[in-house]
């Protein structure tokens, strides 16, 4: 595996894939090799979810104690997944960071806590999946607007706005300065 992007605790993960005219090959995770080149953690729950062409999830996170750093892939389909640093006292505040994850690249993108997280689905059927490194807590959920104005994550860039799908729940969501964000810069991510 190679690490193409690394910054901010951020990194995309490139696998090795050995195809041939079988297919193809790869290890999708490896602990002891993860540990090495990207974070020293340790997953405790998979999750996998299927969208269709235009479907914005996001921009979730969960609260500590529950806080997650996630590892996410694309097994069918095509997403621009997005993450923004949340953390406060960040140099990086605010920032957006995103990664281009499809069936054909098997890249991975290595999201840490203190981050809200979310993607835009480029095909149908979509398959995504992610691993985390803590369970998932209802009472924990959280969430910033996916149209924070003063954020401006580049959605339209990728997908024509006549064709977003977003929740019921996601559009109700708050603005980043509005949440009770109890992420802080080196102390609790």
């Amino acid at each position: 595996m190679k690490v193409i992007f690394s910054e901010n605790g951020l990194s995309v993960i490139e696998p090795d894939v050995h195809k041939d005219e079988r297919g193809y090959f790869y290890e999708s995770f490896n602990e002891k090799e993860f540990k090495e080149k990207v974070a020293d953690v340790n997953f405790v729950q998979d999750n996998e979810s299927c969208s269709s062409y235009g479907v914005i999830r996001g921009m979730h996170f969960q609260k500590p104690p529950y806080a997650q750093a996630k590892l996410v892939r694309v097994v069918k389909g095509a997403v621009v997944d997005f993450v923004v640093d949340i953390r406060k006292g960040s140099p990086n505040y605010g920032n957006v960071y995103y990664a281009y994850l499809s069936e054909e690249n098997h890249r991975q993108f290595f999201v840490p806590r203190g981050f809200a997280h979310g993607f835009v689905a480029l095909k149908d059927n979509t398959v995504f999946q992610y691993k985390c490194d803590n369970f998932y807590n209802k009472e924990s959920e959280g969430a910033i607007f996916w149209m924070d104005p003063d954020i401006k994550i580049p959605w339209v860039d990728f997908i024509d706005f006549r064709d977003v799908n977003v929740s019921e729940k996601d559009k109700t969501n708050k603005l980043l300065e509005e949440i009770d964000n109890p992420f802080v810069y080196g102390e609790n991510c």
